[in-house]
């Protein structure tokens, strides 16, 4: 069962991709879909069995793979809880996105292609999650990247969608070779790349030193940090996070399975199938905390300013990947598991709804540009309501649980990078629920602020439907986001609600939202049921789950205080007040530039990395390429044969009276050559 779960993407994606142009768009997308539900369906068999009957772990064979020396790797599936956990959520939500796709996608020359790009990729993330090994995992690691950058560059056609698949797939090589050295070093330290057989030797290597430049340093304090690199690469974290906003050029459908709850949350789960190694150095845990709890006040603070609604979320998804990690930090890997599973649901959902969104505003992705549309588009509007709610952490919502788990665990880890980050996402809990009504507002009330919107002019005078997102995010613009930014009005445009092929996902993971976190707290991180849920596949502290339950008051309503804060404050701003946030930033102009150039980032690389390596490359180009060895190389060559080419072609006449002169002249030399080596030899 398990082989035909991970293999069926890979056999629908190269139907669709090899064949798409035979067979035709239709059937592609009926087979890649079809067979993305088939697999789902296989996911829930498989975590229902862990659930429900608490089945051993297992590892299927498939086949021998690499032999040399000591390095013995074979192919095969590891199924475990967390192996099932991320089946379920890698499965459920690509089957979803496929038949969302059917409607997003309708007009779209090339549905053939993207659904066998979509399939491709949920193989390659369905190989990572199963990986027995490390080898097998970088094997999958690499194919989520290379199938993202196709994905994000799908319409190749704009220059800023390759501009950001180039940026994703370059940062990411910076975190892949730090996760290839950790790998490295693993197998040095170890011996081996078998997870099983690395965990079960932890405890022999834990405490042992190198030396290294003079410096004494702890062999998994080592391994960890560059094992994490990786992750931090591939969750967007702080420093390497740049990629993940500019891959909203992708389309819509794309950022949902990529950016909400997949590709990004692979260096996640590696720390929690690693988490014995973890476990092993304080430091280790301390910098997963700290970095961490860095990004999600990062990317929180970011999110305030944006005006593109996609860009919005993306800042969102990398703030919640903030607090996976610094919940695996503080040594709750359950609870890091617990919203990484609840965070599938609405974040898809949000990704998913704002592409309805978009759908309905031909495209157009700037929220000045919005307002009043829940009176246009309902179901979208109450669905994306569900999604924030539960991003937000309203009441018995999935958000709420996992949220919870995450400060309470950190709160109760008794340490002080715990501590930190229990401070930190407590402040970052205020923020999310306050960008996040902010985006529910902005969308969804006030008056329709539609009129000067390039997008809905363009849909008003030529009355068709582009394929494409809005490659403009809004940044440009130097100016505070208010409601009223926009001229009012309609401009006679009246927004449509989306196919059922969109809705009937909205509707999944809304309950999935609603849902996930109340069905499933308990299996996750309850002090009673988790140990034998998780049945050892990660670390799991019984000590920290009962203390988590048994935190002051105060601690337990901090999230939930910090959520009515955010949504009154997001209320005061956008719809009491609407001038608030432009005197707000007129005020404070420093602060609002830092935040809508999202810290400087790009600038800061841009000067230190792109900048000098560009000038590097021309230098090389021109001035070693170019001037040294084509010159004095083939260049060279070249020169000197059509120089004496040229010079032969001097004699190249055409008159008879040149060609006997020379001849004439031939003869004289060799009869005087002969002459003269008679006479030397007659002497």
């Amino acid at each position: 069962m398990i082989q035909l779960l991970v293999f069926l993407p890979l056999i629908t994606a190269l139907v669709a991709g090899l064949g798409g142009r035979a067979i035709g768009h239709v059937p592609a997308k009926i087979i890649t879909t079809g067979g993305l539900f088939l697999s789902a369906a296989l996911s829930w068999v498989v975590f229902s069995q862990f659930w429900l009957s608490g089945a051993p772990a297992t590892v299927v064979p498939v086949l021998d793979w690499i032999q040399s020396g000591d390095l013995d790797v074979r192919w095969a599936f590891k199924v475990d809880t967390l192996t099932a956990v991320m089946l379920v959520v890698v499965t459920t939500v690509s089957a979803l996105v496929h038949l969302y796709s059917w409607g997003y996608m309708e007009e779209d020359p090339s549905q053939s292609r993207f659904f066998a790009y979509l399939s491709l990729f949920t193989f390659a993330m369905l190989m990572l999650v199963t990986a027995d090994n490390l080898v097998q995992m970088f094997f999958g690691w690499e194919g989520v990247g290379l199938a993202s950058y196709l994905l994000i560059g799908f319409w190749y056609h704009k220059p800023s969608a390759n501009a950001a698949a180039i940026k994703a797939f370059v940062v990411n090589r910076v975190g892949d070779f730090g996760f290839s050295l950790g790998i490295f070093g693993t197998f040095l330290v170890f011996g081996t790349v078998s997870i099983d057989a690395i965990l079960a030797a932890v405890p022999s290597h834990a405490g042992q030193t190198f030396s290294f430049l003079g410096q004494t340093v702890d062999v998994m304090t080592c391994l960890c940090l560059l094992l994490f690199v990786g992750a931090m690469g591939k969750s967007a974290q702080l420093g390497l996070h740049t990629w993940l906003p500019d891959a909203m050029e992708g389309p819509t459908p794309v950022s949902a399975l990529i950016h909400a709850a997949t590709m990004v949350t692979a260096g996640v789960f590696m720390v929690c199938r690693l988490s014995p190694m973890f476990e092993a150095s304080l430091t280790a845990q301390a910098v997963v905390t700290y970095v961490g709890a860095a990004t999600a006040l990062f990317a929180a603070s970011v999110a305030l300013v944006q005006t593109d609604i996609k860009r919005v979320i993306a800042y969102s998804t990398c703030s919640q990947l903030g607090y996976m990690f610094f919940a695996a930090g503080s040594g709750a890997y359950g609870a890091a598991m617990f919203h990484l599973f609840t965070h599938a649901f609405f974040k898809a959902l949000l990704f998913l709804g704002a592409g309805s969104v978009i759908h309905a505003m031909h495209h157009e992705q700037d929220m000045r540009f919005y307002g009043g549309l829940r009176k246009h588009i309902p179901i979208t509007f109450a669905l994306m309501t569900v999604g924030t709610l539960a991003l937000t952490g309203f009441f018995f919502t999935a958000g709420y649980y996992s949220k919870d788990a995450i400060l309470e665990a950190a709160f109760a880890s008794g340490t002080s990078h715990g501590q930190f980050a229990f401070v930190v996402g407590a402040f970052v809990a205020l923020l999310t629920s306050f960008y996040s009504w902010r985006l529910v507002f902005l969308t969804f009330y006030g008056e329709p602020r539609w009129a000067a919107s390039e997008h809905i002019q363009h849909a008003l005078h030529h009355g068709h439907h582009d394929t494409e997102d809005s490659t403009d995010s809004g940044l440009e613009h130097d100016h505070a986001p208010v409601a009223h930014s926009a001229p009012h009005g309609t401009g006679g445009y009246h927004p449509h609600e989306s196919p059922a092929s969109m809705l009937i996902p909205l509707f999944v993971l809304g309950a999935g939202a609603l849902w996930a976190g109340w069905l499933w707290h308990e299996s996750f991180v309850g002090a009673e049921h988790g140990a034998a849920f998780w049945r050892g596949s990660l670390a799991f502290r019984e000590e920290l789950m009962h203390a988590m339950h048994e935190v002051p008051a105060w601690v337990v309503w901090t999230p939930s205080v910090a959520f009515f804060l955010g949504l009154l404050g997001a209320w005061f701003a956008y719809l009491r007040s609407p001038q608030l946030p432009a005197r707000a930033a007129g005020a404070i102009p420093a602060l609002y530039a830092f935040l809508t150039h999202k810290w400087y980032f790009d600038e800061l690389y841009d000067a230190i990395v792109v900048r000098p390596s560009f000038a590097i490359g021309r230098f090389l180009w021109v001035r070693g390429d170019q001037q040294t060895i084509d010159r004095f190389g083939p260049d060279g060559a070249a020169a000197v044969v059509a120089g004496g080419a040229r010079a032969a072609g001097r004699f190249q006449s055409g008159y008879v009276y040149s060609y006997a002169l020379v001849m004439l002249t031939g003869l004289a030399a060799a009869a005087a050559w002969f002459s003269i080596g008679t006479d030397v030899g007659g002497q």
